[in-house]
């Protein structure tokens, strides 16, 4: 299998792949994406003969225009293009969610600080205010009173990028101090943690305490019914525990696993790997179909 790896930077994440990859004989292609230039009928050299690619862009903008060219030259990348753009904003996600009957949290969108002020006090105090783009925790806050509502949503306001004016706000899910991170592949988990904090953010990358979790039947039924509603592929389902039910308040296209290798028995990596192996093998079965 000949396999292309879409960078900005190599981190533990992409190390582990890398590594599961060439110990099993594979050849890798790291592909620097700010080196490349994408014509519109021919891809750069660097891409031929691959069998797939993997996109792990760090920025948003890279991965969706990347993605984009390389469906259109007709090389498999995962994530597809289409799952990159519901996932990589939250309103799109929420939406895909709600579409699918997926449960997740109350949500609302305003374009003006007066449309955003009067969704904020229907939720009442705390809310959450989240940027449509964005990850790790970055740029979220939990709104606690009318005036602090107003002074963020007003500096936000006077942020330059349009995104900023996109005023995305969730009601607070009382969460026991933890929610829940899946890896998936094509809805399938293949390992579950929580990602516990005192504070109210719980990300991994705000430094949350992390291990392993047994997901039930009804958690892995709405992992399924998430990655289902974005467009399937290697996914990180972030769920709820909300009483006797879960909530998934979003999806994630470019995952890391890093903690959650950490924090599990199972081999994240070469499950990934295995799950790559299978998706190459079945579009060759489908191309000497078609032939």
């Amino acid at each position: 299998m000949q396999v292309g790896l879409l960078y900005s930077r190599i981190r533990r994440d992409e190390k582990l792949l890398l590594n599961e990859l060439r110990e099993r004989g594979h050849e890798v292609t790291k592909i620097d994406v700010r080196k490349e230039q994408f014509d519109l009928t021919e891809p750069p050299a660097a891409f031929d003969g691959l069998d797939i690619v993997v996109d792990r862009c760090l920025a948003t903008s890279r991965s969706l225009y990347i993605t984009r060219f390389l469906q259109s030259y007709g090389i498999p990348v995962v994530n597809s293009h289409e799952t990159a753009d519901v996932c990589a904003d939250k309103a799109k996600n929420s939406l895909a969610l709600a579409d699918a009957g997926v449960p997740t949290p109350n949500t609302k969108v305003a374009f003006t600080v007066e449309s955003a002020m009067e969704i904020v006090e229907e939720f009442g105090y705390p809310c959450v205010l989240k940027p449509v783009v964005g990850s790790w925790g970055r740029l979220m806050a939990k709104i606690d009173s009318e005036a602090a509502a107003e002074a963020i949503l007003e500096h936000k306001a006077t942020l330059g990028n349009y995104e900023h004016k996109v005023f995305y706000i969730q009601e607070f899910v009382e969460k026991p101090g933890r929610d829940i991170r899946v890896l998936a592949v094509d809805g399938e988990p293949i390992a579950a943690m929580t990602r516990s904090s005192d504070h109210w953010l719980t990300n991994a990358a705000k430094g949350a305490n992390a291990e392993a979790f047994e997901l039930d039947a009804r958690a892995k039924e709405l992992v399924k019914q998430a990655s289902d509603a974005v467009g399937g592929g290697l996914l990180g389902v972030d769920l709820m525990e909300t009483g006797d039910d879960y909530t998934v308040h979003e999806v994630n296209h470019t995952v890391e696993f890093k903690a959650l290798n950490d924090a599990v028995d199972v081999d994240v990596p070469a499950k990934v790997v295995d799950w790559l192996e299978a998706k190459v093998d079945s579009e060759k079965t489908l191309a000497e179909v078609s032939a």
